[in-house]
């Protein structure tokens, strides 16, 4: 039987949902069969527009950026934690699913705000994981996080203690997933792959996972 692929990933457009204070992409008709002999569109946005990962380099000053990992770094054996109930995501939540942690490269969090895009109240109120469970998280061997909200940090939070705990320890920070609601229950391997730009403190990905 053949696998099954599960699109996890936005569809980039004008309309695109982005940050508060973020410019929304340009995709402009730059060649035309009809005038050129072929089609190209140019495109302007930001590092961190829609499914995205972030670097430890977003947020730490001489950090790595994406282009400095190896191709591993952005794939693997991975499981999904519905948490659509949560106000925050409690440390004593997690320390129930710690033996199916341990066995997983990437967590995926399912707290049902992908269905809030091009909502208002996407910026507002999604759960977020506490401080302590960051830091809990950093015990085992993970090489990323994924969420279906825009950020791992509350967008009031101007500190952004969650982005720093996780990506000191070089776990990545995938933001803006969707379909998370689609995952199998049980295990399943992720990839979320970035373009290789130079520099990259973040970068558009193509997320999907295979069960």
């Amino acid at each position: 039987m053949a696998n099954k692929i599960i699109d996890l990933t936005h569809r980039i457009n004008e309309d695109i949902t982005v940050y508060p204070g973020t410019p929304k992409p340009r995709l402009e008709v730059s060649n035309t069969i009809e005038k050129h002999g072929f089609a190209e569109l140019r495109i302007s946005m930001c590092t961190h527009t829609g499914t995205h990962m972030d670097a430890p380099s977003h947020m730490i000053e001489h950090a790595k950026s994406l282009d400095r990992f190896p191709m591993s770094k952005f794939m693997g054996k991975a499981m999904v934690i519905k948490c659509k109930d949560k106000e925050t995501i409690e440390l004593e939540f997690l320390r129930t699913m710690q033996e199916q942690i341990s066995q997983c490269k990437f967590l995926l969090f399912y707290t049902g705000w992908q269905e809030k895009w091009h909502d208002p109240g996407y910026f507002e109120n999604f759960p977020v994981l506490t401080k302590e469970t960051a830091k809990w998280l950093c015990g085992f061997n993970l090489e990323g996080l994924g969420f279906d909200s825009i950020s791992v940090d509350k967008v009031t939070d101007l500190e952004q203690p969650n982005h720093h705990i996780l990506l000191d320890k070089e776990i990545l920070i995938i933001e803006n997933l969707t379909n998370l609601d689609n995952l199998p229950q049980d295990f399943f391997q992720f990839h979320s792959i970035p373009l290789k730009i130079e520099n990259a403190d973040g970068s558009p990905v193509r997320a999907y996972a295979i069960k």
